[in-house]
């Protein structure tokens, strides 16, 4: 059975979870509704495993906190001999406007914290990330506020059909391959 770590990223505690930069927790629990599986507390983090044709999918919930999520990630890629090839970090990005999802297969940190920590863990920029967009909707000096904060009533009306094409996305990546993926999600 083909083997892929999907690690969320988000902050751990009930002050973060309804917040923009808590996206990467959130888009894993709602596939853990919609593909009924459940997390569980584990090392450094909650995991859950979601099985479909011939794919074994680890979900992890880093409980590292954000900017310290790269000791999760490897230990599980470690624990679980899974190939980095295989590895897809769900995190939000400030660069692109609200709902908008983009996966790469490589790539910068883009000035988040939680994937510098894992670049630097890893020792490489060569790992699949699927980054949804928060958008940029801050005053100067604000950034840190607004990544902590809470949705829009207009970007909470619309987050259930994003999370629908979040999933599917995770499913897409790990059943028809990273290249099919970009050209089917990217940028809607």
């Amino acid at each position: 059975m083909k083997k892929f770590l999907i690690a969320g990223l988000g902050n751990i505690g009930d002050e973060y979870a309804e917040t923009r930069h808590n996206i990467g927790f959130r888009i894993l629990d709602h596939l853990s509704r919609s593909e009924d599986f459940s997390f569980e507390s584990a090392r450094l983090g909650e995991v859950g495993t979601w099985k479909v044709k011939g794919r074994s999918l680890l979900c992890l919930k880093p409980a590292t906190y954000m900017n310290r999520s790269g000791r999760a990630v490897q230990y599980w890629l470690d624990k679980e001999k899974i190939p980095l090839q295989n590895l897809l970090v769900v995190t939000d990005d400030l660069n692109l406007p609200f709902g908008t999802l983009r996966l790469k297969t490589k790539g910068s940190d883009g000035g988040h914290n939680g994937l510098k920590d894992i670049q630097q863990i890893l020792g490489t920029t060569g790992y699949a990330r699927f980054r949804f967009g928060i958008g940029s909707e801050f005053s100067k000096g604000r950034q840190v506020d607004y990544v902590l904060g809470k949705w829009e009533e207009a970007e909470q009306e619309a987050l259930p059909e994003r999370l629908d094409r979040s999933a599917e996305l995770i499913r897409s990546f790990a059943l028809a391959g990273p290249g099919i993926t970009m050209n089917q999600f990217n940028n809607t």
